[in-house]
């Protein structure tokens, strides 16, 4: 009788769990007030679209009314994420889903943190020099997914691109 309900169909389920979160962390060649101006009032000019878009290259990518949008060629506006929390210039959290269903988003986490330089600012000053700022992008939910397992792996080798292709705006390495 303990085989009755067998023939019912298995929930897909991870094989080992949850899946972690995507975490990566970049040092960025600015204060953190202009890093977190750079990500949320620049994004339009460092986003590679051309790569990663809903509807091609020459769509716009921006922050607007609460939500990260993408305006295509022809004026389509396509929602990739609502802000969730932003307590500027420290922290920004947003759901994201670009182009698809708002209701299997996953959730993108960014922290501004000064760095500090090992050298004091000046030989008369105890505290150290601020040299920039370490972003830290923290990627999780992925539970929302369907494909789970693809939709990470996806991210964990596009996020890498995107972090560094910010950097080198905001004035870092090539």
């Amino acid at each position: 009788m303990s085989d009755i309900f067998s023939h019912a169909p298995e929930e897909p389920r991870e094989e080992s769990g949850p899946l972690p979160p995507i975490e990566i962390a970049r040092t960025v060649a600015a204060e953190p007030e202009q890093a977190f101006l750079g990500w949320t009032e620049h994004i339009h000019l460092w986003w590679p679209m051309a790569e990663y878009s809903v509807s091609g290259e020459d769509a716009f990518i921006d922050f607007e009314g609460g939500e990260l949008v993408e305006t295509s060629a022809g004026d389509q506006m396509i929602s990739w994420g609502t802000v969730l929390s932003s307590d500027p210039p420290s922290y920004l959290s947003f759901s994201w889903h670009p182009g698809a269903n708002p209701l299997q988003a996953t959730e993108v986490q960014l922290t501004f943190k000064p760095s500090r330089s090992t050298e004091p600012a000046a030989p008369e000053a105890d505290a150290p020099a601020s040299s920039g700022t370490e972003l830290t992008l923290t990627h999780t939910g992925w539970g929302n997914l369907p494909e789970a397992t693809a939709a990470r792996t996806k991210y964990l080798a596009g996020w890498p691109g995107i972090l560094d292709r910010y950097v080198r705006f905001m004035g870092g390495p090539a």
